[in-house]
């Protein structure tokens, strides 16, 4: 089937599903199936590369591929001392990798997964991102309070923007040559000019604390973030208005949104994944998802509007040492998965 109108018919069965889910939130999202990958450490950013139909998962000290057409492990990039995220230029065939222990990005091959070149950034890059409209990247220095930003076909480092806060995740709108970040310790939103590579504007994000994750719905001008105080805010993304919120859990790392349902998630540690539909200014729940403990971070595939989580097994209560002071469960080494939900005829359990 042509892909657009894959997606128009998607939309129309979505719309009918979206109506039900007021009386039945659970028929919405179903857990699929989950990928193994094991291996030791945790783990960050999830990114999806739609024109490749790939998956990257920061993991430790490595990104693991994921083809995401057949649900499996197909490589990784190794040599990170910790990586936190993944961005992809696959028009360039060059992906670039956050190594927030080195103080670089690593520059790789995407056909070969090699490394090609690190490039120096500011203290702990965190966050990734790739601004398609100019093809630079841009890396969030969570400790330097920065931003390094990249040109995407010679790896030159172009600017390094001061920002006024600790940057988390952030989001790109090409038409009118914005990205914009959460500053997670100041309760503000940055935007940033593209072309003059500054920062335009900070906007307080009250009622919302502590942002974490960072979605974009660039037609509507809209920006998705969570929050720690357990709310999803919906930004205008030209004036810095907040629109709407909505509860979620508690944990909450990540957001994404799907361009065709309308549809905006939160992703929390608690095992929880909220979901919301985008109405105009309006954002109403429509299905709170139960996955697992740990599944903090998200990405959604737009063509087949997968939502795929990271998270690992658990150490149960019962298995900590008698007579010790009950402390944090210990992930099961060799455990680490990724969990797809999706738009499904029947339910499996996870």
């Amino acid at each position: 089937m042509n892909p657009i109108l894959r997606r128009l018919t998607l939309a129309v069965c979505m719309g009918g599903l979206l109506s039900a889910s007021r009386l039945h939130a659970g028929d919405l999202y179903y857990f699929l199936q989950e990928i193994h990958v094991g291996g030791e450490g945790g783990w960050d950013y999830l990114t999806i590369d739609a024109p490749s139909r790939r998956l990257y998962v920061a993991h430790s000290t490595k990104v693991i591929v994921i083809n995401i057409d057949k649900d499996e492990v197909v490589g990784q990039i190794t040599g990170t001392l910790g990586v936190h995220g993944f961005a992809a230029a696959s028009s360039l065939g060059r992906g670039f990798a956050s190594d927030g222990r080195a103080n670089s990005v690593k520059v790789v091959d995407l056909g070969t997964l090699k490394t090609l070149t690190n490039v120096p950034t500011g203290e702990n890059p965190d966050a990734i991102i790739y601004e398609s409209g100019r093809q630079q990247v841009y890396a969030f220095n969570g400790r330097g309070n920065s931003a390094t930003v990249i040109d995407a076909a010679t790896s030159k480092v172009l600017a390094t923007i001061a920002l006024p806060g600790k940057p988390e995740f952030a989001a790109a709108d090409p038409s009118v040559s914005r990205v914009y970040c959460n500053l997670e310790d100041q309760g503000l939103v940055a935007a940033i000019d593209t072309t003059k590579h500054q920062v335009v504007a900070t906007w307080p994000i009250a009622p919302g604390e502590e942002a974490s994750g960072m979605a974009i719905d660039t037609v509507n001008k809209r920006l998705f973030i969570g929050c720690r105080n357990k709310i999803m805010e919906m930004i205008d993304s030209q004036s810095g208005k907040v629109m709407a919120t909505a509860h979620i859990t508690t944990g909450v790392d990540a957001n994404a949104f799907d361009p065709v349902t309308k549809l905006a998630f939160a992703s929390c540690g608690d095992g929880t994944t909220t979901i919301a539909k985008e109405d105009g200014d309006k954002l109403e729940i429509a299905q709170s998802l139960t996955t697992r403990r740990g599944a903090r971070t998200m990405a959604l595939d737009p063509d087949s509007h997968k939502i795929y989580l990271a998270t690992c097994d658990y150490e149960s209560q019962d298995q900590q040492p008698e007579g010790q002071r009950a402390r944090r469960p210990r992930m099961i080494p060799n455990t680490f998965k990724i969990l797809v939900y999706g738009i499904a005829a029947s339910k499996k359990s996870p």
